[in-house]
């Protein structure tokens, strides 16, 4: 049985249609079918059930993509072994990352790495955080940038920094006076505001919900996005309040913007690099987290400095 047969069930599986999958793969869907067909023949068993409107998986087939996917994954991790034996100069990074995340840290950490580290390619994968840790246990990404907690149990994390959370108010709010006065704001003071928040399935929506919590109400939800900086232009426009990491806050441009004020009980989220237990971790992706800790570290001193 050939490794590609496995990535052709998997993909499959993955698409629930046969055109899809051979689009992906890059063969023809009558060849696609045909394989499949003498694999099931050769096996002695269904892996598919085929209709008209869907490609569903037997039990047999549930059990075959699930061994598939760990050969196919143990044979990427010992082809990357062997090259980072063969040539240290070379290699390949999957790296994930949220989007509010990666807009405002990534391209610091990526020119940095590459004036590093030429010879190593980098593919990018952006993703909510909860389909984030299932890529990442899965495989489809060598390390991925999250915040604590992590839900997905099969992963491992190195933290990376821990950076305190803001209110973002608009330049009017009775509460944007306290930035200029040196103030910071309790918490519960937020209890009748309305909130701008990141939509559902992404990290920091519950660290807003957990901060709301601990100060003993639930958040009035005035509007909600998938984008930090959109988040942050209706707070400006006086469409409500938001919490904001602080190096989302210190990027934000001169202009539309809204006015960032300590919380009393100066709440942070830790930022980590997450990654599958027991995956081997190539030179490629440990040289990755060598250079991000050490741009954010440039970036603390740069932030501190007077």
């Amino acid at each position: 049985m050939e490794i590609r047969l496995l990535q052709y069930v998997i993909q499959i599986a993955a698409e629930r249609n046969f055109s899809r999958a051979a689009e992906k793969l890059h063969i023809a869907q009558p060849s696609l079918s045909q394989q499949l067909s003498k694999l099931e023949k050769e096996l002695g068993v269904l892996l598919f059930k085929r209709s008209t409107n869907s490609v569903e998986l037997t039990h047999a087939g549930s059990v075959f993509v699930e061994k598939a996917q760990r050969i196919v994954d143990m044979t990427e991790q010992l082809r990357r072994e062997m090259e980072d034996i063969a040539d240290l100069r070379r290699g390949r990074v999957v790296v994930g990352s949220l989007p509010m995340t990666g807009a405002h840290v990534l391209p610091l950490v990526l020119t940095a790495f590459r004036a590093a580290h030429p010879n190593i390619e980098i593919a990018l994968v952006e993703e909510t955080t909860t389909k984030l840790e299932q890529l990442t246990a899965s495989g489809g990404t060598d390390v991925s940038l999250l915040s604590l907690p992590l839900i997905e149990p099969s992963l491992d994390f190195e933290p990376i920094i821990e950076e305190e959370i803001f209110l973002a108010v608009p330049p009017d709010h009775r509460l944007a006076e306290a930035a200029g006065e040196g103030r910071s704001v309790p918490v519960e003071e937020l209890r009748d505001e309305p909130f701008v928040l990141l939509k559902k399935g992404q990290g920091f929506r519950a660290i807003a919900h957990d901060i709301c919590r601990q100060g003993g109400f639930q958040p009035t939800v005035a509007f909600e996005s998938s984008n930090i900086e959109t988040v942050q232009s209706l707070v400006a426009a006086g469409l409500g309040i938001a919490f904001v990491p602080h190096m989302v806050a210190r990027s934000t441009a001169v202009g539309q913007a809204p006015v960032y004020v300590r919380l009393a009980e100066r709440p942070t989220r830790t930022l980590v690099i997450g990654y599958r237990k027991g995956r081997y971790m190539s030179n490629a992706a440990e040289a990755f987290i060598s250079v991000f800790r050490e741009t954010i570290k440039k970036l603390d001193a740069a932030d501190s400095a007077p």
